[in-house]
């Protein structure tokens, strides 16, 4: 739930035929009530869980993805002025919806809100949904709400993180296919491909899954070794990771808790990535280095007991070394 909401408006885009779209201003800066704070806290709380998302940058090309100048503004001038930022978006959502055949008109909702510490821009795109209610004379009527679990378009711009330079900020519904591009270039959205740094928060994902659900040795190291196998396949065939597919055959017998690890924005994964194959090795393998020495293993070395680590003592056993290795540590250090 935010824990401040500063702005809400809402405007709509409408198809006025197929190859056109406007938009309608409606309320730049709606009063931030009961009804409307429980609208904002269930699209935050639906993006969130959203796990077809990707994540990127804006864009250095500021001519044509002009999105970013128009936040910039509005936070320079004390972020105020939350009327010329919105149209000024829709302006640039009705040029990126014309060129586009899977570009849909809706309920354009802007929330300016602040959530653990951090600031955000939200927009997305709701229709209407057609249901029925029982009145007082208990008769059965239309009633038209708003589809917010159904939304389809929507991004999320995180100011603090934009303010401090790091490298990924933007984020958005990806969708099927080329659905979303249009409102990935509204946005202005650079997904430069990242797929070992995708692939290194994969691991820790997992590995702070597997902690989080207090599995034994062997059970975490099946689940890990799992994980990698079917990270290898993708891998291979250069296919993308889809974090549901990947969720419901690796942990099936609660997919939706692990898949809630895989969504958290804070660790912006981009679900559809190839995984690394270097990367995915740290999944199953522990690698130390020092002046002196270095080291290498798998995590069934442990399993095994080939290898043994004293948490106490903070010292590492390794049974069984190969006779060559053996041989030459006699030949030149004795017993």
């Amino acid at each position: 739930m935010p824990s401040n909401i500063f702005h809400v408006a809402i405007h709509d885009l409408r198809r006025k035929s197929d190859n056109d779209f406007e938009f309608v201003v409606g309320k730049n800066d709606l009063k931030k009530g009961s009804t409307v704070v429980r609208v904002v806290d269930e699209l935050h709380h639906l993006y969130a869980r959203r796990a077809s998302k990707s994540h990127g940058k804006f864009s250095a090309n500021t001519a044509d993805y002009p999105t970013q100048g128009f936040i910039r503004t509005y936070i320079e001038q004390g972020a105020k002025d939350f009327e010329l930022l919105t149209t000024s978006l829709m302006m640039t959502l009705v040029t990126q919806a014309r060129r586009k055949t899977g570009a849909t008109g809706g309920h354009v909702f802007f929330v300016h809100f602040e959530d653990e510490a951090k600031q955000y821009i939200m927009i997305a795109i709701v229709n209407d949904r057609l249901g029925a209610a029982i009145t007082k004379d208990f008769d059965v009527s239309d009633v038209t709400t708003l589809d917010l679990d159904g939304f389809r378009f929507a991004g999320r711009i995180n100011l603090t993180s934009w303010m401090n330079q790091e490298e990924r900020y933007v984020g958005f519904l990806k969708g099927k296919g080329d659905v979303a591009e249009y409102f990935k270039e509204f946005l202005g959205c650079d997904t430069t491909v990242q797929d070992r740094q995708d692939t290194h928060s994969l691991v820790a994902a997992l590995k702070h899954f597997a902690e989080a659900q207090k599995m034994n040795a062997a059970d975490r190291d099946e689940f890990l070794q799992k994980a990698k196998n079917i990270c290898d396949v993708s891998a291979r065939k250069r296919e993308e990771l889809e974090f549901t597919a990947f969720s419901n055959e690796l942990f099936p017998k609660e997919p939706e808790l692990l898949l809630s690890v895989l969504t958290d924005d804070t660790r912006k994964m981009n679900d559809g990535f190839i995984p690394d194959r270097r990367a995915l090795a740290t999944l199953v393998r522990f690698k130390a280095k020092t002046p002196l020495w270095s080291v290498e293993f798998e995590r069934e070395a442990i399993t095994q007991g080939k290898v043994r680590y004293n948490a106490k003592a903070n010292t590492l056993t390794l049974n069984d070394i190969p006779a060559e290795l053996a041989a030459e540590l006699k030949a030149n250090i004795g017993d």
